[in-house]
């Protein structure tokens, strides 16, 4: 059996998820919180990171990590395809928005209205907010630049860019802060993403106390 050790607020996690459910992997869930300091979790992984994999008495710790094994090890639908350069140009997405993306959007946005919720019971800081959603919007007119050039965001064919991207957009998306009508191409393109039967368990995705805009799992928003 292969557990993923996961939360519905990690895009990494979600990646991993989305990764496994492309290559039809069989895979079981185990939700951690990772701001609990005291939790089993950090027993089984000091470093707090996630996703964790974990089978046959093997355990696999973090984005890169398990990515790369999960690409490596399954050979069917590969989403790192092609020559060096065009490797390099998927890995070059996966890192724009697995740290830019991450820490201009994500920190910001899920950072404040969510996990500091669950952390701390605090309100969400309004002048952190803005500023997080105004580097959303400059994240997804990239995302539009890219989709209306391409099928996918990395070329014709869906690649570990079109996963990874679709991953932090779709906890930013949960939460209501993406206004699609603006970005009518990047719209399309992850119309596409949510459509695919790998995206089905992401969708149904649920947070305590905090439920998906109206639009979330509407495949045709």
């Amino acid at each position: 059996m292969v557990l993923l050790v996961h939360h519905s607020l990690s895009p990494f996690s979600r990646k991993a998820r989305l990764m496994m459910a492309e290559k039809k992997m069989l895979f079981v869930l185990k939700e951690a919180e990772p701001w609990k300091k005291d939790s089993e979790f950090y027993k089984i992984n000091p470093s707090g990171q996630l996703p964790v994999l974990i089978f046959d008495g093997q355990m696999i710790v973090g984005n890169y990590a398990v990515t790369e094994y999960l690409e490596e090890s399954n050979k069917e639908n590969p989403l790192l395809m092609g020559d060096t350069l065009k490797r390099a140009q998927i890995r070059s997405l996966c890192s724009w928005f697995d740290e830019k993306f991450y820490k201009e959007v994500y920190r910001y946005i899920v950072g404040e209205k969510a996990l500091k919720r669950y952390e701390t019971g605090e309100p969400p800081n309004s002048k952190i907010l803005k500023a997080g959603q105004h580097n959303l919007s400059f994240h997804l007119e990239y995302v539009d630049w890219l989709a209306e050039r391409n099928n996918y965001l990395a070329g014709q064919d869906i690649t570990l860019a079109d996963l990874t991207a679709a991953a932090h957009l779709s906890v930013v998306d949960y939460l209501g802060d993406i206004d699609w009508e603006n970005y009518k191409n990047a719209k399309l393109w992850y119309s596409k993403l949510k459509s695919r039967p790998s995206f089905k368990e992401i969708l149904n995705d649920t947070l305590k106390g905090i439920p998906p805009s109206k639009h979330y799992r509407n495949l045709d928003f």
